[in-house]
């Protein structure tokens, strides 16, 4: 029996692709132990995903190189003699605590010279999705790449709408509040309950939709852990979404949903469900990938209507999802 290490990513969304990576694995071999290095506030996550064995927390913020800490933890990992370690992660430091681990078999991309702290580098240029890149490094260098979908949980539901109006990577990815008003006003008026998810940088946004829109709205931003939010999506009926974690959450979730995209693309990162409707505009300045709109203007959004979203929400509904 095997164990594996893998260093998981920073991101909420990311953290779900990486299932992906988790389900190859155990496809490979069924009765590898995988034991997820990953931050403190992923653990609602990774405890809902039956692959994992054992979650292994740290508190080093995204960004800081954190040396000691890092030391400190590969040193301590060095008795659990893992054979494999996977860095998700394109960064020099995420590599380090792999290395100090001394585990003998170091797997990521190529990325910041981190030639010595990996010895089986990947190249992911023919891979376009994050999903497929994660998966990959599970598999040997010439083995075909598998697209598998991360479905934790399903749960009955309610007559109960999502939004999530927030992204933490900027507001060139976010849809108009009032445009998220306008749906929500109609499907409340329709019977259904809204909802508002989101972490609390995004309380202001909820409150604003709120405000907007009157009775019949809860603003859960940063009033749930990310585990609670979770449990509280499995009962929602529909998402909509923009490109983010909670995205993410909700495809693993197997909700229908609206993806709404604007500065981002789902050739790189999109959801992982069938029941997902995207809406990207294709306009000539998009995908820039920038937080905030270099032309001013975000008609990449500002052009999705809130009609083009209603009708897509209704047809689900006549459908009885």
């Amino acid at each position: 029996m095997s164990s594996i290490l893998i260093v998981g990513p920073s991101w909420v969304g990311d953290m779900m692709m990486a299932q992906s990576l988790f389900k190859v694995l155990k496809i490979k071999q069924a009765d590898v132990n995988i034991d997820v290095l990953a931050p403190t506030w992923s653990e609602g996550l990774l405890q809902r995903m039956d692959e994992v064995r054992h979650i292994i927390p740290h508190t080093i913020a995204h960004g800081t190189l954190g040396w000691r800490e890092r030391r400190q933890i590969g040193q301590q990992l060095r008795s659990r003699a893992y054979q494999q370690a996977i860095v998700l992660p394109n960064s020099w430091k995420s590599a380090l605590i792999p290395f100090w681990a001394k585990i003998p078999q170091r797997t990521g991309f190529k990325g910041e010279m981190r030639y010595g702290l990996l010895n089986d580098i990947r190249s992911k240029k023919a891979l376009t999705r994050t999903v497929d890149q994660f998966a990959a490094l599970g598999l040997s260098k010439l083995t075909p790449n598998p697209s598998l979908n991360p479905k934790p949980l399903k749960v009955e539901t309610q007559s109960i709408l999502a939004l999530c109006p927030g992204a933490e990577y900027g507001p060139a990815k976010c849809w108009p509040l009032e445009y998220y008003a306008t749906v929500a006003k109609q499907k409340r008026d329709q019977g259904w309950q809204i909802w508002i998810f989101g972490s609390n940088k995004d309380y202001a946004a909820g409150a604003k939709i709120q405000s907007l829109v009157g009775e019949g709205v809860k603003n859960l931003c940063g009033q749930t852990s990310l585990s609670e939010a979770v449990d509280l999506l499995a009962l929602t009926n529909m998402v909509i979404t923009n490109d983010s974690g909670l995205m993410h959450i909700a495809a693993a979730l197997d909700k229908p949903m609206i993806a709404i995209y604007g500065s981002s693309s789902p050739k790189m990162t999109p959801p992982l469900s069938d029941k997902a409707h995207i809406i990207l505009l294709g306009l000539d300045c998009s995908p820039c990938y920038q937080r905030i709109c270099p032309k001013k203007h975000l008609k990449c959004l500002r052009d999705i209507t809130p009609d083009q979203v209603l009708n897509l929400v209704n047809d689900y509904d006549l459908n009885l999802i």
